[in-house]
């Protein structure tokens, strides 16, 4: 907006009050209010029009460097803003320019300027079509092969009719984040991976896991608990400071030989149950040796809820001295869980008391 009186029309109109003329006669000549006199000469009283001029020049620099600040703090706000995301494929510049102007309202042309990107490829419409017969045929191939990488999957889109570039195959490949996870350095045991079907009888299927405590001294020992999942008796608790495939092996074989052999044995991925001692002793058996899918303990809860029990009722309620402690404490409750504990699961029956009703429910029939 345009000031009515110049600086130098202020100053004289001030130097006629100072000269010796009524502030009122001066206000009424030049139509203004005394109110407003007094306010121009709070601020040029004493001043020349030279004076005036330097104080205009300093009011309109501050004001371009206020203004300078302002907006480059702004961009700077922006550029934090979009500093977590990747800005480099084109398509990955044109949405950050969106988001600039639709958070910031900015303009295009000043998140451009931020972004250091031109503008004209902000602005491209792509012409490419959706490709979806393609993407489809990708996609199936994939699933299909899952171990297939993108030049191979070239191949085979290829053999189907496809004539298309493998530049192409890889950019929807990659878009589609079909590529393949490089295994691990640790070879897992190969075991069956179809839905298991629950066991109607015991010794059908046995679960094995591992549960680890402390002695009072801080020492740490494993305990190998195995329960048969039909009537949930604990068939063994074996504590020790180590437990390797071997000794897994012999507690097993203790075990065959007390009440015969199961059908499937299910376990996690550990090192102990995916050793060659094992896989050695599966092979001699014949045992259907089932391991769950890695980060999948509920595909083997029939272990992890007697896992819970036991820690539940017994380590966390016990301290142990030693590792004998540790031996006796656990055969005591192994006996009062399978013979005195009652299971929810089971009709409020002890797991012995389950099976002896099955056995005459059997002889009955």
């Amino acid at each position: 907006m345009k000031a009515r009186f110049t600086d130098e029309q202020i100053i004289a109109m001030i130097k006629e009050q100072e000269a010796g003329e009524k502030t009122a006669d001066v206000c009424r000549r030049h139509g203004i209010s005394s109110a407003t006199f007094y306010k121009y000469k709070s601020k040029y009283g004493g001043m020349e029009p030279s004076d005036a001029k330097r104080l205009r020049a300093l009011e309109d620099e501050n004001g371009k460097l206020k203004k300078l600040l302002a907006e480059q703090m702004l961009d700077n706000a922006m550029l934090r803003d979009i500093n977590f995301k990747k800005v480099v494929t084109p398509v990955a510049k044109r949405k950050a320019v969106v988001h600039l102007m639709e958070v910031h309202q900015v303009s295009q042309r000043r998140a451009c300027n931020v972004l250091r990107v031109d503008r004209s490829s902000v602005r491209y419409l792509s012409r490419r079509g959706d490709d979806a017969k393609l993407r489809d045929a990708i996609k199936r191939v994939s699933r299909e092969r899952r171990r297939f990488g993108c030049r191979r999957v070239h191949v085979m889109i290829a053999r189907e009719g496809f004539s298309v570039n493998h530049k192409k195959v890889r950019r929807i490949y990659t878009e589609e984040k079909l590529q393949v996870r490089h295994r691990g350095g640790r070879k897992r045991a190969l075991g069956t991976r179809k839905p298991m079907v629950l066991p109607d009888g015991p010794n059908q299927r046995w679960s094995l896991d591992f549960v680890s405590n402390a002695l009072t001294d801080g020492r740490r020992f494993r305990v190998l608990t195995v329960v048969d999942d039909f009537s949930r008796e604990n068939l063994v608790l074996v504590a020790d400071t180590s437990l390797s495939g071997h000794r897994v092996a012999r507690e097993l074989d203790r075990i065959i030989a007390e009440r015969g052999m199961p059908k499937t044995i299910v376990s996690d991925n550990g090192t102990e149950f995916t050793s060659m001692a094992i896989l050695k002793w599966v092979q001699e058996t014949g045992i259907d040796w089932h391991y769950i899918a890695p980060g999948k303990p509920q595909q083997n809860g029939f272990i992890e809820s007697f896992n819970g029990k036991l820690r539940d009722e017994c380590l966390n309620e016990t301290l142990f001295g030693t590792l004998s402690d540790a031996r006796k404490t656990l055969e005591e409750w192994q006996e009062d869980y399978n013979w005195c504990r009652p299971h929810s699961a089971l009709g409020n029956l002890t797991p012995m008391e389950f099976l002896q009703r099955k056995a005459m429910d059997k002889m009955a029939a």
